[in-house]
């Protein structure tokens, strides 16, 4: 009998193994805050047992967004690193791959911490504003990533498009960090947060050259942030990077976008739950392996609910049990 019943917990016990929910983890390029950031946290995942986790390196926002629509089945279920831009235009379907099928499965697990569109040059290329790309060698972005739907928004608003530049690149971050360090391209367009490790070891590689990394400014007086502003209301605001951060010669206004964790709505409550509340209880180790975690509280977490996109119910009830979200 006592045999009996230890065969049958044996039993009990790896089929609970078994219905541990898999989470994969969609990142970005490498070099990106997104793919050390979807990393850090499936590390904290696993190690608190709560899923289990695995990151995969991708494009960026929209292959993320396209992989949680289209790939969750049984007990695989597909998260997503996603600027806001993306995920609004995916969730609405006003963005193209998305248009016929809307990514409706989507919901907020957590908002992460604030992008900030670089657009990174040299000091000696000349290039001081958006409208000094044209006839440049620029690169967007990977294709389907955050930082590609941003730049051409922004190069809209400064009315311009990638035809007029003199050659168009569709590179990750460390891939623009490196053309731009040997000279192919002239400039490059990243969103992502502070420091972006990519850019830091592209300011160095010039000093020891001699030369200087430069950031052109998106000021919130300047005629193309102002059109950005009227034509795409709420989805960016203004934000600085300090010089300290990459080493310029003085602080550069930009933009800035908020970036979320989302899952599928069919992820269970308990598993989203137990998510959540991992990821929040270690906040020192995944401020400790990515710098721009610093954003990343239970304040932030919850700051557009009842926004356009859900929230899921499980993160929601962690947040009521903190008293981060009444």
């Amino acid at each position: 009998m006592k045999r009996a019943l230890i065969l049958i917990g044996l039993v009990a016990l790896s089929l609970g193994l078994a219905q541990k929910p898999k989470v994969v983890i969609g990142t970005g390029s490498t070099g990106g805050v997104f793919f050390y950031y979807g990393t850090a946290v499936a590390d904290i995942l696993n190690k608190a047992g709560a899923v289990e986790a695995q990151p995969v390196q991708t494009g960026g926002s929209y292959d993320n967004l396209q992989l949680l629509r289209d790939r969750t089945s049984g007990n695989t279920y597909y998260c997503a690193l996603t600027t806001t831009d993306s995920a609004y235009l995916a969730y609405t379907g006003e963005e193209p791959r998305f248009k016929d099928k809307p990514a409706k499965n989507q919901r907020v697990l957590f908002y992460m911490y604030p992008s900030f569109i670089h657009l990174v040059t040299t000091e000696k290329t000349g290039i001081k504003v958006v409208q000094d790309l044209k006839g440049k060698r620029v690169s967007t972005g990977a294709p389907g990533s955050g930082t590609e739907v941003e730049a051409l928004l922004v190069l809209q608003a400064a009315g311009l498009s990638s035809k007029d530049f003199a050659k168009q690149e569709r590179l990750g971050a460390q891939e623009s960090a490196n053309a731009l360090s040997e000279g192919s391209i002239d400039a490059f367009f990243w969103s992502g947060g502070l420091p972006t490790g990519a850019i830091t070891e592209l300011s160095a590689a010039l000093a020891r050259k001699g030369q200087r990394i430069y950031l052109v400014p998106l000021d919130p007086k300047s005629t193309v942030v102002q059109t950005f502003s009227r034509r795409f209301p709420g989805l960016a605001g203004p934000g600085v990077i300090p010089k300290s951060v990459y080493g310029t010669r003085a602080d550069t206004p930009t933009l800035t976008f908020w970036n979320l964790f989302l899952c599928p709505e069919s992820l269970p409550a308990e598993a989203a739950y137990a998510l959540t509340k991992a990821t929040f209880e270690n906040l020192p180790a995944l401020r400790q392996a990515v710098a721009a975690a610093k954003d990343t509280s239970p304040e932030n977490a919850v700051r557009f609910v009842g926004g356009t996109i859900p929230y899921h119910e499980g993160a929601l009830r962690y947040f009521r049990e903190i008293g981060a979200l009444k």
